[in-house]
């Protein structure tokens, strides 16, 4: 799409003036830089929420690496802040997280050996039973990458699946699973049915979220990328899902963008930069109604809250370009460069010459 520099650039800030949203998940494929927009964002709004909380499902949790501060299973206060919370939460069940009578949680573990995902899905209706007790203006969800997301979105059938696994159990063998339950040393009381139960629960509790998730005005989903083929294929993949799903998803954070700002002399940094802009012409063409924001690649990370506060301008604002192509100013700085190469390489041949 040739003409895509005559479009607006989009920001993130209608993410901020929407006051009804309760869910925002950041989500895409892995090493793009989820962690650090989904900090962004929490940390962007907080400054118009009450009270926001970051939460993070990626197993390999990298909160605890951006924000530089040791996060656990608990809501933690982010340093620096007042009104912004931080968790990290195991996307597979726990012992302690479905604890029972003992003997129950044998069973647990046989159902979810029985029902492939049901385990993910367990621990994921604990998380938010947890979180629904809480009284957070806004939720932002750090998730692993797209497969792992995907999962998380097919929680309720799971649950659904593995409810109606026990019923059929029940159905077809009566008393015996109440012998197998006592087998296993669970009581009467906390037998079959009290397994029903839980499962029952926990899918009321997913349902529920789960209608919150399809509301438009609750919920919203932010991809992350990069300007390359996997990440477009991946990004393409994860909103034809989340269209599926019914979720609501308008924005594209395009992440390590080389601007044209640079005199290159690198062939390298060159032949990338044009690799990347016929990936984000592509992006333009298929998402020519979604926010698309586009993020500067830095030459360090961006860790610790002052490195995220001053990344999070580019959130706000279109980067800009430190030059532009085709003035005297751009001609003068190419100039001024090459002098500077000069007079290094001046420097290192008269060193050379010296030493001969």
């Amino acid at each position: 799409m040739a003409d895509n520099q005559d479009l607006p650039e989009a920001t993130v800030q209608n993410i901020l003036d929407q006051e009804s949203l309760k869910w925002v998940f950041v989500g895409g494929k892995g090493g793009v830089g989820k962690t650090t927009c989904s900090s962004i964002i929490s940390i962007l709004l907080a400054r118009v929420r009450s009270s926001v909380l970051i939460i993070s499902t990626d197993p390999a949790h990298n909160l605890s690496d951006a924000f530089q501060q040791r996060f656990t299973k608990t809501p933690t206060l982010v340093n620096g802040f007042n009104n912004l919370y931080a968790m990290e939460v195991d996307p597979t069940v726990e012992n302690e997280d479905v604890a029972g009578p003992e003997g129950m949680d044998n069973l647990f573990s046989e159902l979810a050996n029985a029902i492939p995902g049901i385990d993910e899905a367990m621990s994921f209706a604990e998380m938010l039973k947890l979180v629904q007790t809480m009284d957070y203006s806004c939720i932002v969800f750090d998730t692993a990458p797209t497969g792992h997301t995907l999962r998380l979105l097919q929680f309720p059938a799971t649950l659904e699946k593995g409810l109606a696994k026990m019923v059929s159990l029940k159905n077809k063998f009566g008393g015996l699973l109440s012998q197998m339950t006592r087998l296993f040393g669970v009581d009467d009381e906390f037998g079959e049915d009290a397994l029903l139960g839980r499962l029952e629960s926990m899918k009321e509790v997913i349902e529920q979220v789960n209608m919150q998730f399809k509301d438009p005005d609750l919920t919203t989903f932010v991809c992350v990328c990069i300007p390359e083929f996997l990440s477009l294929y991946e990004t393409e993949r994860l909103v034809q899902e989340l269209t599926k799903f019914e979720i609501d998803t308008h924005n594209i954070i395009i992440n390590q963008v080389i601007f044209d700002d640079e005199d290159f002399q690198s062939k390298l940094l060159k032949a990338r930069m044009r690799m990347q802009q016929k990936y984000l012409d592509q992006f333009y063409m298929l998402y020519d109604d979604f926010y698309i924001t586009k993020l500067p690649l830095l030459p360090e990370e961006v860790t610790g809250v002052e490195a995220l506060k001053a990344f999070s301008s580019h959130f706000l604002s279109p980067y800009q370009p430190s030059i532009t192509r085709g003035t005297v100013e751009e001609l003068e700085r190419k100039v001024s460069t090459l002098k500077q190469h000069l007079s290094v390489a001046e420097a290192e041949l008269e060193k050379l010459l010296k030493g001969n």
